[in-house]
């Protein structure tokens, strides 16, 4: 679940960074793409290879749901700012 943690987060953290710090720009939090993306992988295959293990523990259903949650909006949150990038680099490719 921590892994979901870092993925959902790594993103908005990255650009709240780059709205409060002068020296870093809204592109130098796109940084943030690669580690949202690892982490939330991590997230999903870690969920992915829990699950069939929490009949036998004591570990609850709900921990493991929230956490493959996590694990999805992390990709989704990955995949929308990747793309966000994307078209921002094309535009400014365009442009000039």
């Amino acid at each position: 679940m921590l892994f979901g943690l870092v993925g959902v987060l790594a993103i908005p953290a990255g650009v709240a960074i780059a709205k409060y710090d002068g020296r870093i720009s809204l592109l130098d939090a796109a940084w943030a793409i690669p580690v949202a993306a690892l982490a939330s992988v991590a997230a999903l295959l870690e969920v992915r290879g829990t699950s069939g293990h929490v009949r036998f523990a004591l570990e609850p259903v709900r921990q493991v749901r929230l956490g493959r949650l996590l694990a999805v909006l992390g990709i989704c949150i990955t995949v929308a700012a990747a793309i966000a990038v994307g078209f921002y680099y094309l535009l400014t490719r365009l442009e000039g």
